[in-house]
């Protein structure tokens, strides 16, 4: 046996990944189970239906990746405006009416080019591989099909998150990871590029809702199946001391004047297109015919001259 040549780097240890995939559709399912909280799903579908109404187009097959429940995929058959209408479930779904697959959104089971249209809504936060799942919906995709999604961004829940910082820096000397880090929408533009998308769009709504306690947003997100999926999650159960003294940091820095308190969620927008022939591209820098001050009817000045 030879010795191993020191030259030779030892491999790496891929990191873990940072979300705790099958405790999220646990998580998921119990919340389907009991009463989901769809107002904030309800308020992007409405949002939803504005955005693809100004596509002045109709699309052959749709497919809805992996938005929590069913309520979106039913709209959308219903809307008139697709041929046919896939939802891929992330956990099994009782209701009838759709054809449904219950599939990874880090592993399609979708034909390259077999889809006219792609919508996902509130589920992307949660993707481990976010760039490698928009490359194969940007495959998935027919030629001039279109992608519209919306996740949670950057700013979601920045009340709870400091508070739960101060408290527990104050009882128990450190913080651990308890609001799960969300994409800001610098990030998914150059994604949506990365991905392939022609004509990537993005934008941002910021949705303030107004609770009595704390305790009333902790279990909207528990019913949301929203609560901590982190890998690097802490395991012990969350300290009672911890827990009051981050609802009274709460109430003490983010109440309104009549005692109720404000809870931020920004809902990260993004669109692209498969690109096709048809597109729009911007013109090269210097293809430019007519000069500016002609197209304005006006008289060019040069910004570098002392006038007289």
């Amino acid at each position: 046996m030879f010795p191993s040549s020191p030259d030779v780097p030892a491999p790496m240890t891929p990191p873990p990944p940072l979300f705790d995939t099958a405790l999220a559709r646990a998580r998921l399912a119990r919340a389907r189970r009991a009463d989901y909280a769809d107002f904030l799903l309800a308020r992007c579908a409405d949002d939803l239906d504005d955005r693809l109404g100004a596509v002045l187009r109709r699309f052959g097959r749709a497919v809805d990746f992996g938005t929590p429940i069913s309520d979106v995929a039913l709209r959308l058959a219903a809307s008139g405006r697709c041929d046919s209408v896939l939802r891929l479930a992330p956990v099994p779904d009782a209701r009838p009416g759709l054809p449904l697959a219950v599939g990874d959104p880090e592993a399609l089971p979708l034909a390259p080019a077999s889809i006219d249209l792609a919508v996902s809504l509130l589920a992307l936060q949660h993707v481990n591989d976010l760039p490698g799942a928009l490359a194969q919906l940007r495959r998935a995709l027919r030629p001039d099909g279109l992608f519209i999604a919306c996740l949670l961004g950057g700013r979601s829940l920045t009340e709870l998150r400091q508070a739960f910082g101060q408290a527990e820096s104050e009882v128990e000397g450190g913080i651990s990871p308890r609001v799960a880090p969300f994409a800001e929408v610098r990030e998914m533009g150059s994604l949506l590029q990365r991905a392939g998308f022609a004509l990537p769009v993005t934008d941002v709504e910021t949705l303030t809702v107004r609770y009595a306690d704390p305790f009333a947003l902790l279990r909207d997100l528990r019913a949301m199946g929203l609560t901590n999926v982190l890998t690097e999650r802490r395991r012990t159960p969350l300290r009672r001391a911890t827990l009051m003294r981050a609802a009274a940091i709460y109430a003490e820095r983010f109440s309104d004047p009549d005692g109720r308190m404000r809870a931020t969620f920004e809902i990260l927008w993004l669109s692209g297109w498969a690109p096709h022939a048809s597109q729009q591209v911007p013109l090269k820098p210097g293809s430019a015919r007519t000069r500016l001050a002609e197209a304005l009817g006006t008289q060019e000045r040069d910004p570098l001259r002392t006038p007289s």
